[in-house]
């Protein structure tokens, strides 16, 4: 909504005596002042808000604002989606979406919200972190981790109060709310060898997921689709397969490694992706980045292409300690 219809539908709100619908509306504009980077007045609202729900707790802020950084831990975006290796289909709906995010006042105007619910599909090391990163990036906005070592709880409720102190903070601030290993929390309820509490905790995170607003863009990622409650696929307005990469597209990505060096490889895209065979990116990730460790060290006494061989030999030795 525009900032004149957040304060018609808040003293709509207030006048009907719709309490529901004005603490959405305040978390709604304290969130738009954030993303203007008024604090101040933000946590003003805040503390507002909170003497007014809860008179017993002046701390109630610090739940807000401070609690949630024992569940969750907020990192600087760097990655780009322009760096990464996807497939064309995947980069076009995430720039969808990013628009969406971006011109959301063009779709309230037409009263639509901006799509915010992404889940994230493939096996690890293939870029779904990066991806949630890379959507931060782009939208100018904290990039939120859920630490589950710290979020699940062993006593009873416990998992979902701190949950909740997460989603707290994400209703009042534009952010990427990222859920890493999400089958963690969301498993299937139908599973009789899961506890009370695990279903407990599913039930309150779809309650807290659907009461996110849509300027709080909240990603998911799983390395186990099956695992994942049925309730949850439909909560996600976009989902997406993160696969291993082909021989071609690991070719591409050597090749866009050849180009940021200063000296050839001494070996085509296509020779590293076949020597190297069947490899995440986070290991064509490493094995760039121990190239250019090694070429650092080296301080030309050896040559690129000897240094690429010798990163070869060794890449050969750890595949088969591993016993691939």
């Amino acid at each position: 909504m525009a900032r004149g219809d957040l304060l018609v539908s808040l003293v709509k709100a207030s006048a009907e005596g719709d309490h529901r619908q004005v603490k959405a509306t305040t978390e709604a504009i304290i969130a738009d002042e954030r993303a203007k980077n008024h604090h101040l007045l933000a946590d003003r609202l805040t503390r507002a808000m909170a003497n007014g729900a809860r008179p017993a707790r002046a701390g109630f802020v610090g739940v807000v604002r401070s609690r949630w950084r024992n569940y969750a831990v907020e990192l600087a975006p760097r990655r780009r989606l322009e760096d990464l290796t996807l497939e064309d289909l995947t980069v076009r709906a995430c720039r969808e979406l990013i628009e969406e995010q971006q011109r959301a006042a063009v779709l309230r105007a037409h009263s639509l919200e901006p799509r915010h619910r992404i889940l994230l599909v493939g096996p690890p090391g293939n870029g779904k972190t990066s991806l949630a990163e890379a959507i931060a990036e782009s939208l100018s906005v904290p990039f939120i981790v859920v630490r589950y070592e710290t979020m699940m709880g062993s006593y009873l409720g416990e998992t979902a109060t701190r949950l909740k102190h997460i989603m707290d903070f994400a209703r009042t601030t534009p952010c990427v709310l990222f859920f890493d290993e999400f089958d963690a929390i969301a498993k299937e309820r139908g599973d009789t060898h899961e506890t009370g509490e695990i279903k407990r905790v599913v039930t309150s995170l779809l309650l807290q997921v659907d009461a996110l607003p849509s300027y709080t863009v909240i990603v998911a990622a799983t390395n186990h689709p099956e695992l994942l409650d049925r309730a949850v696929w439909r909560r996600f307005q976009l989902r997406l397969q993160l696969p291993a990469p082909s021989d071609k597209a690991l070719a591409q990505y050597f090749r866009a490694f050849a180009q940021s060096l200063e000296q050839p490889l001494g070996y085509t895209p296509e020779t590293l992706s076949s020597r190297l065979g069947e490899i995440s990116y986070a290991e064509a990730e490493e094995f760039c980045l121990d190239i250019r460790r090694r070429a650092a060290l080296a301080m030309g006494r050896d040559s690129l292409q000897g240094v690429v061989r010798e990163a070869l030999r060794f890449w050969h030795k750890r595949k088969q300690v591993a016993g691939v």
